[in-house]
């Protein structure tokens, strides 16, 4: 039998070759973390920078895993090829939300020009918000041009990795109007395309109106955010989506955002990435003989907390 290959160097350059199991394998090396990922990370960080990358959130039972469905059949109706990142915190690698979306997408499964990948927490140092954009940068330079990242929730980690993509799109339905302004700390403020979707219902005018008066008391740059009504269901409405995703994209392109966007990326992601390792550092310190003396102390009132804490802090310094 022939033994799998692990080495990270060669399975990158199978999988810019088109080996899309190698490419699978680097994608769970990412999830691990540790060693395997940061060499991961090391070698893909220079072959990136070509991608676009578009991220869907929206509140639960919105249709975004239709609707995304319906994307990638446009993409490929235009031979464009596309790799799906489906984020969700919560589930496993095997159950849950992840599951229902890879099915929801089964008609681009065997498609060689789609990718599609979920992506739980599982044991990465510093959760999704560092291994997601570590498994963007992979498919980048894996030779994706389009990726899309989409988010099963609303919670704050997914909201933050799909308002970390090059364009965001917000997903509402009708009659969400209600919810605005209980959503609007979240999602307002990260969108950059709205979408109506299930757009065959009633209430459509109405959550427009709500969404333009939300915008209209808002502090919005030289973007307004355009309102797409579609049915993720049938397609409807999808390549007039996708064309606003591209006029957002150039409008970006032109006002120098897209450049000061991405930067302003790795500069939160280097800073996350420092905090996370000074974490995992600290909580190492808070255990052991020396810790259980200093606590003991700092219980007996015989040393203060600050005090006690300076003296265990000064095992980061080494």
């Amino acid at each position: 039998m022939r033994q799998r290959n692990t080495d990270p160097a060669r399975l990158l350059d199978a999988a810019r070759a088109g080996d899309r199991a190698a490419l699978a394998r680097l994608l769970s090396l990412v999830e691990r973390g540790g060693e395997g990922a940061r060499q991961v990370g090391r070698l893909a960080y220079p072959l990136g920078g070509r991608a676009y990358t578009v991220g869907i959130t929206g509140s639960p039972g919105a249709g975004k895993s239709t609707l995304t469905s319906s994307i990638i059949g446009h993409l490929r109706s235009r031979d464009e090829e596309v790799a799906v990142l489906a984020i969700d915190p919560s589930s496993p690698f095997t159950g849950g939300a992840i599951l229902g979306d890879r099915v929801r997408m089964q008609d681009h499964a065997t498609d060689p020009g789609v990718f599609i990948r979920s992506m739980a927490t599982r044991g990465h140092l510093g959760g999704l918000a560092l291994a997601a954009p570590e498994a963007i940068r992979l498919l980048d330079a894996a030779g994706r041009e389009t990726i899309i990242v989409e988010t099963v929730g609303v919670g704050q980690v997914e909201v933050e990795i799909a308002a970390k993509a090059d364009t965001t799109v917000v997903v509402v339905n009708p009659g969400w109007g209600d919810a605005v302004q209980a959503n609007k700390a979240g999602l307002m403020e990260v969108a950059d395309v709205f979408v109506i979707n299930k757009a065959d219902r009633p209430g459509v005018d109405q959550t427009r109106r709500d969404l333009e008066l939300m915008l209209d008391l808002s502090e919005l740059g030289g973007w307004r955010p355009p309102i797409i009504p579609t049915v993720g269901s049938s397609g409807a409405g999808v390549p007039g989506l996708w064309q606003v995703v591209q006029d957002h994209r150039r409008n970006a392109e032109k006002t120098g955002v897209l450049e000061a966007r991405r930067q302003r990326r790795l500069r939160d992601e280097l800073r996350a990435i420092v905090i996370s390792r000074l974490d995992a550092r600290a909580r190492e310190l808070c255990g052991g003989d020396r810790y259980d003396a200093l606590e003991g102390d700092v219980l007996e009132r015989r040393v203060d907390p600050w005090s006690a804490a300076d003296e265990l802090l000064q095992g980061l310094g080494g």
